[in-house]
């Protein structure tokens, strides 16, 4: 038992061991507990000295505000003022007496059920909320009362800070403490925003259902209730099953509160959303560009209801001329005779040294009446065809394996991933140079370029001039995007080949001032997407382009222009002479156009016919030519990087560094007995003017292949024996000398590719030129021989070909 039980020593010794265990843990306890509670002191008096700051901080309580809401403005680049965001036909005040009861509770319901008994804050919401924060973070529920909504959209700003919530809650109270119960109902019901630019129950009323409020059945009622919470997430028109979704839950609320019946609730709720909307005409000037504002202030984190309620001024890039110009060439017939009135087109116009949007054309409706109508220059979304190929294809090239414009590459059948790609007329053209390649617009040569730079290098040089691609194929070379782009994105990176690889994103905004006088700048920050030599040669290569190749209805003599064609063949099941989309991107170094034309639909009855394919070129040079009058337009200036080398009779351009020391060696020993070529500096020719003649006649030399070069050049691709740029030193087929510009005449003559090189003129998407639609009627021409693109053969459902339709190039 001694072993069982501690003797009477040890047994007084645990217990003095235990009284100092619980004495040290209750003086711990006591101190923790006056830490905790001195703690809470400070952080009560910090809090209150905080809260007091706030509220002497708080903005007065200013009468006019309350009265009316606060449509923001939108000024042009000169900051003239353009127009209020919206018009006074959207701020109708409607008195609380003609709104109905029913319109009202629904308001209620879903905003502040005990509207009619707290004293501007409803302490049983405030308590949730705070639970709800404390669970989920700050800011995760709100508890504002109607009240404290007044206060928000007429004095505060929209961000959920504490200062804020602590001068709503202030405010609500001498709010109250001043307006009766109606008063503040009243001026909430005609303040708030409801999504389309409409202010006011009154106004909503008419823009979603064409009828007076007076006039609102539970289930429009209803609708509009639920609409200020996220007036765009809801809007009805873009989004009726979340509008319906949201419309329920306030009629639930409303048989919750006892406003309406069960019966009444499951009336108003089985009507469809869709069925209850009325299209509302609006008389905004320059929808298509102010349209734009919103959305891209959306895109940069701005609240819709803020940009109609709080008063903001928005100083934007618009250029009022370039703007009416714009609509003018694109709604009537003075520039351009459209086929029908079913024909789209989209035209975005930019500074090329800023990426300022200057003019935007949206539309060919004559009266854009619809709200929310449909951009096609900014919502369009289409293969690029061969406006592609600078971007996705030698641009990439000559930035990583620095080709010469006189880059000789086989124009040959290809076969990639089981699909054999050709040119658009289904002709091939052996060696030539990349400058001829892309003034006839060849696609296998711009293939072959992206397979020696890369696909990752293309995804890369694309995404710096704002196309980001998920992946990347042999056809997106030639524009086979599966997404597409618009005017607006296409224009942004055409703009850089003439800024000298540096990119600016394309904008309409330029800052936004708040009404405290705080402004906020949202120019981006240039990007230089590629180097200085890049940007230039493909500019030189798009100026032949213009001046003597498929874009030569776009030249404007006098003018230094660089542009591109593209265009999209038309799917097997359709049966025609046409394409189904016509691209034209262009610049100079003041301005940049992208120009898209077609239809919304392609069907045997509605594609772009072959006469019809040259208004995207047409229309660019309506606009440029307009725009440019009066105004100096310096020529591109070439870096240092670039030097200039005569080959044969033909100006071409290296990167500083590689142009070939000795001509390439002949395969063939017959030439090798004749006149050796002669490659020489430009500033070599002054002196040797009794040579020039037989200069002219002798063969242009092959640029040496660099090793490395040659190891770039390893592509998934089945070359053909002799590589995809030829070992042999052919010489690409006799160029004709440079057509003069065409003159300002309705009807233009075709200009024609090498003679050798000869195509139909109306084989889809070659954009040679041909009879122009300006005014002039235009002869048929002959069936199709071959989509300009690519008529691929081989596997279906290839990995390299997304989409169906493919693309045509020119």
């Amino acid at each position: 038992m001694g072993d069982s039980y501690p003797s009477r020593s040890e047994y007084q010794k645990n217990k003095k061991d235990g009284q100092r265990r619980t004495t040290i843990v209750s003086k711990l306890a006591i101190r923790t507990i006056l830490f905790l509670m001195i703690c809470g002191l400070l952080l009560t008096g910090i809090f209150g000295f905080t809260a007091m700051s706030y509220v002497k901080s708080a903005p007065k309580l200013n009468p006019e505000l309350l009265g009316s809401p606060q449509s923001s403005t939108i000024y042009d680049m000169n900051n003239k003022k353009v127009m209020d965001v919206a018009g006074e036909e959207y701020r109708k005040i409607v008195p609380l007496e003609d709104i109905p009861k029913t319109v009202q509770n629904a308001f209620l319901a879903v905003e502040d059920a005990r509207f009619w008994e707290h004293q501007g804050i409803d302490m049983k919401r405030v308590a949730g909320a705070v639970a709800a924060n404390i669970t989920e973070g700050f800011g995760a529920e709100g508890a504002s009362t109607i009240t404290q909504q007044l206060v928000k959209i007429s004095f505060l700003t929209p961000e959920k800070t504490m200062e804020r919530k602590v001068q709503e809650a202030y405010l609500a109270l001498k709010l109250e403490r001043k307006y009766s119960k109606k008063e503040i109902l009243e001026m909430y019901l005609n303040k708030v925003y409801f999504g389309e630019g409409a202010y006011g129950v009154g106004t909503a009323a008419e823009v979603y259902f064409g009828k007076s409020v007076k006039d609102l059945t539970v289930s429009e009622a209803a609708l509009l209730a639920g609409l200020p919470q996220r007036p765009s997430g809801y809007n009805p028109f873009e989004y009726p099953d979340l509008a319906e979704k949201r419309r329920n839950t306030v009629l639930a609320l409303m048989q919750k509160n006892g406003w309406i019946t069960e019966k009444e609730r499951i009336e108003a709720s089985s009507i469809p959303v869709k069925e209850m909307l009325t299209e509302k005409k609006r008389k905004h000037t320059y929808n298509s560009f102010t349209d734009r504002v919103i959305e891209e202030l959306k895109e940069k984190g701005f609240d819709e209801d803020a940009l109609y309620t709080q008063g903001l001024k928005i100083y934007t890039t618009l250029d009022p001329k370039a703007q009416k110009l714009t609509e003018k060439v694109l709604k009537t017939d003075e520039y351009i005779n459209y086929p029908d009135d079913q024909f789209r087109a989209g035209v975005v116009l930019l500074d090329t040294q800023t990426g300022e949007v200057r003019a935007i054309g949206g539309s060919r409706e004559k009266e854009e009446s619809v709200q929310r109508g449909f951009n096609y220059a900014t919502h369009i979304k289409r293969q690029p065809g061969s406006t592609a190929k600078p971007i996705m294809a030698y641009g990439p090239v000559i930035e990583k394996l620095k080709w010469s414009t006189y880059e000789q590459i086989k124009d040959e059948p290809i076969e990639l991933n089981g699909k054999v790609f050709k040119n658009w007329n289904n002709k091939f053209h052996g060696n030539v140079s990349m400058r001829t390649a892309l003034q006839w617009s060849y696609n296998i040569p711009a293939i072959k370029a992206m397979q020696a730079a890369g696909e990752k290098e293309a995804q890369h040089f694309a995404a710096a001039l704002g196309l980001h691609l998920d992946e990347v194929f042999p056809s997106y070379a030639i524009g086979g995007f599966e997404y597409g782009v618009s005017p607006l994105e296409l224009a942004g990176a055409y703009a850089a080949f003439g800024n000298n690889g540096v990119f600016h994103e394309p904008h309409t905004v330029r800052k936004i001032v708040y009404p405290n006088g705080k402004e906020k700048n949202l120019q981006p920050e240039p990007v230089q997407a590629m180097s200085d030599y890049t940007a230039y040669m493909i500019t030189d290569m798009l100026k032949t382009v213009v001046r003597s190749g498929t874009g030569e209805m776009a030249n404007i003599p006098g003018l230094p222009v660089a542009g591109k064609t593209g265009t999209n063949e038309l799917p097997d099941h359709i049966h025609g002479n046409g394409v189904t989309d016509a691209w034209f991107a262009g610049y100079t170094t003041r301005y940049t156009a992208a120009v898209w034309t077609g239809y919304d639909e392609i069907t045997q009855d509605s594609f772009v016919q072959m006469k019809d394919s040259h208004n995207a070129k047409l229309i660019f040079k309506a606009v440029m030519s307009e725009m440019s009058k009066g105004k100096e337009t310096p020529d591109f200036k070439m870096p240092s990087s670039v030097e200039k080398v005569t080959v044969g009779n033909q100006v071409e351009l290296f990167v500083k560094g590689t142009k070939p020391i000795k001509p390439a060696i002949s395969d063939n020993p017959k030439k090798t007995e004749e006149k050796e070529p002669v490659i020489k500096d430009k500033d070599e020719e002054a002196g040797e003017e009794d040579d020039k003649e037989e200069e002219e006649k002798q063969e242009p030399v092959k640029e040496p292949v660099k090793d490395s070069e040659k190891k770039s050049e390893k592509a998934p691709e089945k070359k053909p024996a002799d590589g995809n740029r030829g070992d042999q030193q052919t010489p690409e087929n006799p160029q004709p000398k440079p057509n003069n510009p065409p003159k300002e005449s309705p009807v233009q003559k075709d200009p024609k590719p090498p003679a050798d090189k000869e195509v139909p003129p109306g084989n889809p998407g070659n954009d040679q030129g041909g009879q122009g639609n300006n005014k002039a009627p235009v002869p048929e021409p002959p069936p199709a021989t071959g989509g300009e693109g690519r008529k691929e053969q081989g596997n279906e459902g290839q990995k390299s070909q997304p989409q169906k339709e493919s693309p045509n190039q020119g």
